[in-house]
């Protein structure tokens, strides 16, 4: 796999920064990736080529369009974007057409997936029903400021820690509801006794009581992620 190359893309004025890993050999889909509140971190740019390793093009998508410092610096970065759900929401689909029309992706069916904030991103584009064949959070956040009002067509997947305050049993019920209420495809994989931020093995470090890296969730979360992308593109 090459170097991650450098994407400029923009929604409504803001400058944008993606960054794109393609694989060796041949291609089976696009993948969007939705980082965490911090936006890229080197555990996102490791999935990046994960997915390119295993023959998929992948466009880290840029959440604020300018350098965030610290998970503390992002917090209001993220609560101006958050703010106003069609606002987000515009961010999140400016991401996804970076990607189909980059040349790299060009006729390729795309999936989404994100983690943390990047996690309810991908959701939020299921709730929109976004042209994607597949989305999947992990440790995302798990409302929203506006509930699916229609089907998405792909499929949903959801890796989440039980132990997750950010997203407690009360909220995972709420979401099962939306997503049966309009008739989503969905899976949900919740794993006992772990955190949030658990795919992340720089989340010890942080000194969090909420987050804690889970090697055997990390593992599990991406293998179930493999399966269902096999699934849905299949190797010809």
């Amino acid at each position: 796999m090459s170097a991650l190359e450098r994407v400029d893309y923009s929604d409504r004025g803001t400058a944008l920064t993606g960054w794109l890993a393609r694989p060796v050999g041949t291609t089976r889909a696009a993948v969007l990736v939705f980082p965490t509140i911090a936006n890229v971190l080197p555990a996102i740019e490791r999935r990046a080529a994960m997915l390119a390793d295993q023959g998929y093009v992948a466009l880290i998508a840029d959440f604020y369009g300018e350098p965030v410092e610290s998970f503390e610096a992002s917090r209001p970065l993220a609560e101006a974007l958050r703010g106003d759900v069609d606002h987000y929401r515009a961010r999140l689909l400016a991401g996804l057409e970076a990607l189909r029309g980059h040349p790299a992706a060009a006729g390729l069916p795309i999936a989404a997936i994100g983690y943390c904030m990047g996690g309810q991103a991908v959701l939020e584009l299921a709730r929109v029903g976004a042209p994607l064949a597949a989305v999947v959070s992990y440790h995302g956040l798990l409302t929203t400021d506006r509930r699916a009002e229609q089907p998405f067509g792909g499929r949903v997947l959801v890796c989440h820690g039980d132990a997750d305050p950010m997203a407690p049993r009360d909220q995972v019920l709420a979401f099962w509801e939306e997503m049966d209420a309009v008739g989503n495809r969905w899976h949900f994989h919740s794993y006992s006794g772990v955190k949030h931020g658990f795919t992340d093995p720089a989340s010890d470090a942080r000194g969090l009581p909420a987050v804690a890296y889970d090697a055997s969730a990390d593992r599990q979360s991406w293998a179930a992620t493999m399966a269902l992308f096999d699934e849905v593109f299949p190797a010809e």
